[in-house]
């Protein structure tokens, strides 16, 4: 891929929520660069992830920690284990740069994740900052803002 088109963005969109509902986080892991940072902030309109608490702010080393525990056989927190669905709104690329190979897509959604009887529904909107390499697209960046950050509410076990 040369430079992508508005749908190869959508598509990728479309296609990392895919994974996640799938449980093929290995494959979900390859599309992150790796000096990307995943960001859940805890305040709506929250802008630092460093010197404010957040509900997640991992690099990719947390992230694969995070998924071998998903696999991990004694994870007695997942017997049996959570599953996820994203439903996905139309993906808005709000920045290109084709010279650079950056973009930035925002996408509304919400998202269900269910275990035994229990089951919670999310509205979140989520911020990818992409890269293309070596003519692929990859994550350089995910933000998820949960529609309401500040009220309670469960643990998350996947991934937004």
């Amino acid at each position: 891929m040369t430079v992508p088109s508005t749908e190869d963005l959508r598509d990728f969109i479309h296609a990392e929520a895919r994974l996640l509902d799938e449980g093929r986080y290995d494959e979900w892991l390859a599309l992150w660069l790796p000096d990307a940072k995943y960001w859940m902030p805890l305040d709506y309109a929250q802008t630092d992830p460093i010197h404010e608490t957040s509900l997640l702010y991992e690099d990719l080393f947390m992230l694969k920690l995070r998924v071998e525990r998903l696999k991990g056989a004694r994870t007695f927190s997942q017997k049996p284990k959570s599953r996820c669905l994203h439903v996905l709104n139309r993906p808005d690329v709000d920045e290109r740069d084709d010279s650079a190979g950056r973009y930035v897509t925002v996408t509304r959604m919400h998202y269900v994740e269910t275990r035994l009887d229990d089951q919670f529904l999310l509205a979140l909107t989520a911020r990818h900052e992409l890269a293309l390499v070596d003519g692929r697209l990859r994550i350089a960046g995910k933000r998820v803002d949960i529609l309401n950050c500040d009220a309670a509410f469960g643990n998350i076990q996947l991934l937004p």
